[in-house]
């Protein structure tokens, strides 16, 4: 039976993508950054009776005009089975799409992450015909994020942290880092994230200061100190938009923008800033249509 810890940390991936290539660069590991990630069919099913699904089935293009296939598997303990279900996907996943493809296995426990890091064989021990080297994301290697200021600047990967170190000692104060860090964030983000938290948490006792943190803090996304910090944050992003493209920004535009409570106009500004030559044209619009 699918585990809900096992269903979240597939689906960060499938609400982030990109959140792999940051792990790996933190990782120092070999893979470029991608400049385009679809999410594939993850039925590998044949024309037979025994049903074979991935976790998560991303494509990978990069810039130098490579891709490769990236299959994410949770595993919760150690299975002597899955290592040739692994290999099953790899073979066909090769064939059906031509596209070299890389096993990732992510894991919420050291035993089984040292268990799925083996390399595994198929075929006799002298003549070895297959040879599978997973890739491991877990608590050994994933990054403990303990500042909320880093939390912020990537949820995704915040809560990869938080689901991966669950039965961490400084799970509290992992927890606790992302709980600050959803608050910089639309509610609608936040609410994915906090939900994919206590999905993969799962049962450990980890889990229930989550929700306790929870309770408490989920009620700032409806109120109006949250309103307020989201606003503010939007005018500082407009205005630095406009500084780094050269366009001159008087004092009473920018008062006037750092002012604005109204997160719709202020949505419809930064857009327009992005192509807008003089500050003139980040208002005109908008009020052309008001009096219309």
């Amino acid at each position: 039976m699918v585990s809900s810890s096992h269903e979240a940390m597939h689906h960060i991936y499938q609400e982030d993508p990109g959140v792999f290539a940051r792990t790996f660069r933190t990782l120092d590991l070999p893979f470029p950054d991608p400049v385009a990630v679809s999410l594939m069919p993850t039925d590998l099913t044949e024309l037979r009776p025994t049903e074979r699904r991935v976790d998560t089935l991303l494509k990978i293009d990069t810039a130098s005009g490579d891709s490769h296939l990236l299959i994410v598997e949770a595993q919760g303990k150690k299975d002597q089975r899955k290592p040739s279900s692994w290999a099953y996907y790899v073979a066909h996943l090769q064939e059906k799409y031509g596209v070299p493809p890389v096993l990732l296995v992510m894991c919420q426990d050291l035993g089984t992450a040292a268990w799925a890091a083996k390399p595994f064989t198929v075929g006799p021990p002298q003549w070895p015909t297959l040879t599978l080297r997973p890739l491991v994301l877990g608590p050994h290697n994933v990054p403990i994020i303990t500042d909320p200021s880093a939390a912020a600047r990537d949820i995704p990967l915040a809560t990869l942290s938080a689901i991966t170190h669950a039965k961490n000692p400084n799970a509290p104060a992992i927890l606790k880092a992302l709980a600050v860090a959803l608050k910089t964030v639309d509610e609608e983000t936040a609410r994915i994230f906090a939900e994919l938290t206590e999905l993969g948490l799962g049962d450990v006792l980890a889990a229930e200061t989550w929700r306790q943190l929870m309770s408490v803090d989920l009620s700032f996304f409806r109120s109006e100190t949250s309103q307020r910090l989201r606003a503010e944050s939007r005018a500082e992003d407009i205005l630095l938009i406009l500084d780094t493209r050269g366009v001159e920004v008087p004092e009473s535009v920018r008062d006037r923008i750092t002012t604005c409570t109204d997160l719709d106009e202020l949505r419809v500004w930064l857009t327009r800033a992005l192509t807008v030559d003089s500050v003139d044209d980040l208002f005109t619009e908008a009020e052309t249509e008001a009096e219309a």
